[in-house]
């Protein structure tokens, strides 16, 4: 005797993700055989009535699929869908969306699932055949919303979030300026205050691993950049809302002019598409301190200006932060607690 197969979606638009999300589907993906995760979409009426005014901006469709694909990696029987969905509220189009929806399943719907008790007469006319499934109607073990979060923030809720989503939300700053003026310091102070992660200049550790600070070579300059560039992307997965940067390609490739007299087009490349969300220019005014390595022992104000002007022609804005070393974590603090609202 053959056993019909129990197939169920879930669906929504999932602006963003949330663990209550996380849970219905797990819930779920437990109570069927094979279980689709529908995430639906219409662009033009998501930017204009979930994100209008919103604290999070329109993420599109692509980016909360590939959300739910890695969310769903370790279950081979859960399958991720893009289906659009025109938002007008009109019936006609809701069985346009039910068509397409099934289209994409492909056989037979048993089960629908949801947290919304209210759907079930929807679903009961869209989806006969299945039947409506309520997981955590009172969102009691996750009391949280995605119209919620949009409202508020991800930040006020940052534990309603899975690991995947966080990483999107996580800001960036980076912290320039030149040699001897307390980045690193800084850098790490900062991770230890906001219990996050921070990525070290890798252009010092990568001298250290040779034993060299006297020779360079131009290909150094590209190792030194990938080398950031890695790093920033590993430890961006365990960090906490933010993640604090010591230096960046720019700073690289100038220091690169300044040994070989030309920019490299590999690291002018990739500080054009680097992106962060806050750039923290520290300014030259602490006392020097040569420990055998910097490069610009006499001359420290000529290394900052060359920054500033670097900075200056890629268009970037960025904070500068002075005063003694106490006045530059406030400021510095200031600026990330800004960020973070």
């Amino acid at each position: 005797m053959n056993v019909p197969k129990r197939v169920g979606f879930i669906g929504g638009k999932f602006s963003p993700i949330h663990n209550g999300h996380v849970y219905a589907m797990t819930v779920a993906s437990c109570m069927v055989d094979e279980l689709h995760v529908i995430v639906c979409y219409d662009e033009e009426s998501e930017k204009k009535e979930l994100h209008d005014n919103s604290k999070i901006p329109y993420i599109h469709h692509t980016q909360r699929a590939r959300w739910w694909k890695e969310i769903t990696k370790h279950l081979p029987h859960v399958h991720v869908h893009m289906v659009y969905n025109k938002n007008t509220m009109k019936i006609a189009d809701w069985q346009q969306g039910a068509t397409d929806i099934k289209k994409v399943i492909g056989k037979p719907i048993t089960h629908v699932f949801s947290s919304e008790e209210s759907y079930t007469a929807f679903f009961n006319e869209l989806y006969p055949e299945a039947q409506h499934i309520v997981v955590d109607g009172q969102k009691e073990r996750f009391p949280i919303s995605s119209s919620r979060l949009r409202a508020e923030g991800v930040y006020e809720h940052w534990d309603m979030l899975p690991g995947v989503v966080q990483r999107y939300f996580i800001k960036k700053v980076v912290v320039v300026g030149s040699e001897s003026c307390g980045k690193s310091t800084l850098v790490q102070n900062l991770a230890l205050l906001y219990n996050t992660n921070f990525v070290e200049e890798h252009g010092r550790s990568y001298y250290e691993e040779i034993g060299d600070f006297d020779t360079f070579y131009q290909e150094d300059f590209n190792k030194i950049a990938y080398r950031q560039k890695y790093f920033e992307e590993v430890k961006l997965k365990h960090a906490n809302k933010v993640l604090f940067c010591d230096t960046e390609a720019l700073v690289t490739n100038r220091f690169h002019k300044e040994f070989f007299g030309t920019d490299s087009d590999l690291l002018r490349e990739i500080a054009c598409e680097q992106q962060y969300d806050l750039w923290l220019f520290l300014q030259d005014d602490v006392p020097f301190i040569d420990d055998g390595t910097r490069g610009y022992v006499n001359d420290q104000h000529y290394s900052t200006q060359l920054l500033k002007d670097s900075l200056d022609e890629h268009r970037i804005p960025y904070v500068i932060v002075k005063g003694s070393y106490e006045e530059r974590l406030l400021i510095a603090m200031e600026k990330v607690d800004e960020l973070l609202e």
